[in-house]
């Protein structure tokens, strides 16, 4: 569906989801290759749902990302959806792909949601995070 947001308007609305964009692909390198740099993205009031578990802060985010059952994976991105949040200048990002797994035959199929928020120093943090792997 087009936009219907007209001019200079609709110029940052684009941008703003670009950088959303953005952000998500490098979450997935970050996570994909460097987890332990992932607690960077996040804020101490950032939330993250990860199977129905909640967490808060980057302690806790970081902890339960690093305690996950599998040290390596890799995402593969079907598709990235954004659009701008009513919070001033933040972005909602939901996402669709797979996650492999070494030596699993199938794939996992995973939905993730992200609501960034611009940060004070004129970049992005992830405010929310939620992740549901998709089965059946």
């Amino acid at each position: 569906m087009p936009c219907t947001i007209g001019g200079e308007e609709e110029r940052k609305w684009r941008s703003r989801l670009k950088v959303g964009e953005g952000i998500v692909d490098h979450y997935y390198y970050l996570f994909d290759n460097d987890r332990s740099s992932l607690p960077s993205l996040y804020h101490s009031t950032s939330m993250l749902t990860f199977e129905g578990h909640k967490v808060q802060g980057v302690d806790e985010i970081s902890q339960k990302l690093n305690l996950l059952p599998f040290d390596q994976c890799q995402h593969v991105i079907s598709t990235i959806d954004s659009q701008p949040s009513s919070f001033t200048g933040g972005i909602m990002v939901f996402v669709s792909g797979s996650l492999k797994l070494p030596g699993e035959e199938h794939q996992l199929r995973f939905s993730q949601m992200f609501h960034l928020v611009p940060s004070s120093e004129g970049s992005f943090f992830v405010q929310n995070d939620i992740f549901r792997l998709n089965y059946g």
